[in-house]
């Protein structure tokens, strides 16, 4: 449960990194660098996340359930 409350609070992050990012954008009109450092974070932490569930599936820490193919 921790995990998945984990990798949801990421996930936060990232939207709301994205939603300050459109904001700075309509707001700033380019007068600063937030827009830029807003979508900035938000690559940042959803490669982190990504890393980190790679790691997480590779240690056995994660179990992918997997989409059966047939």
């Amino acid at each position: 449960m921790g995990q998945n409350l984990f990798i949801v609070l990421v996930f936060l992050a990232i939207v709301y990194n994205l939603g300050a990012g459109l904001y700075y954008m309509l707001t700033d009109k380019g007068a600063s660098d937030r827009t830029v450092d807003a979508l900035t974070r938000r690559i940042l932490i959803s490669a982190a996340l990504f890393a980190l569930i790679g790691i997480g599936i590779w240690m056995g820490w994660i179990a992918p359930h997997g989409i059966a193919v047939r």
